[in-house]
């Protein structure tokens, strides 16, 4: 994907996201993100543009509050009349501010190295399809992911996961590591020429990715938009992929990288 992709995405997931408000009512639990609400689900959303969208556009050389959307204490309900359009309007704010600032405007990230606005544009392209799934998944309603989209997603978690930064975030990731321990997830339904298939490998001194097929140590086989809800931590492996080998090494895995 683009640059200009990700800042479309952002302003489609959202206002898909959106469209499952319909009807709904905002004080559903949210299970895949215990103890909020579908209200807070989107306050968080939306607080997340917007959090992004200062940053970009004031060109910040340190991080910004965000207590907004963090602290969700007072937004357990709320009108979707409301929170629809607020939640639309500060996707295409952000996307607005992207576009107009390009990808290589110097600014804050949290990522050691990272100081450009493309940063903003891909993560949260992903983190608001991720969460329309948390949305969608916590409504009843159909969630899918264009395939280019799922991929792009599944590209930028790894690259995410695997930055030497993490050990430092969550020692216990350490666990990990260790011979032997291979990870490959290969998508089913996608055209050859997307090449869906990732090797993750925990042998050396940090974790690795590669796009592969690759013998491994345990094989996740599913749809595309599966594997990324499997990945993301949205669904657990045994309901909707098959899987292959070492399920325990799969699930401290998945245990051990959840975030998003």
């Amino acid at each position: 994907m683009s640059f200009d992709g990700w800042c479309d995405e952002i302003v489609a997931q959202a206002e898909l996201m959106a469209a499952h408000l319909a009807g709904a009512d905002p004080r559903t639990p949210v299970p895949s993100c215990p103890g909020w609400t579908v209200g807070q689900l989107v306050r968080h959303v939306g607080a997340g543009h917007r959090w992004a969208e200062e940053i970009v556009r004031t060109r910040a050389a340190t991080p910004l509050p965000d207590t907004d959307l963090r602290d969700l204490s007072g937004h357990a309900d709320g009108d979707p009349a409301i929170l629809a359009p607020w939640l639309v309007e500060g996707a295409a704010q952000l996307a607005g501010t992207l576009r107009a600032a390009g990808p290589r405007a110097e600014v804050w990230t949290p990522i050691p190295g990272r100081t450009d606005a493309a940063f903003y544009a891909r993560r949260f392209a992903h983190e608001t399809l991720v969460h329309r799934a948390d949305a969608a998944l916590a409504l009843g309603v159909p969630f899918a992911a264009a395939e280019p989209v799922a991929v792009d997603a599944l590209d930028e978690w790894m690259e995410l996961d695997s930055l030497p930064v993490m050990l430092e975030f969550k020692p216990e990731r350490r666990e990990l590591l260790g011979p032997g321990r291979t990870l490959h997830l290969h998508a089913t339904d996608t055209a050859p020429e997307a090449a869906a298939e990732w090797v993750v490998d925990l042998t050396g001194e940090i974790g690795t990715w590669r796009r592969a097929h690759e013998k491994a140590a345990v094989a996740v086989r599913g749809p595309l938009t599966e594997l990324l809800l499997t990945v993301y931590g949205r669904r657990p492996p045994h309901d909707t992929v098959q899987v292959l080998g070492d399920r325990g090494l799969l699930e401290l895995w998945l245990a051990r990288v959840s975030f998003g």
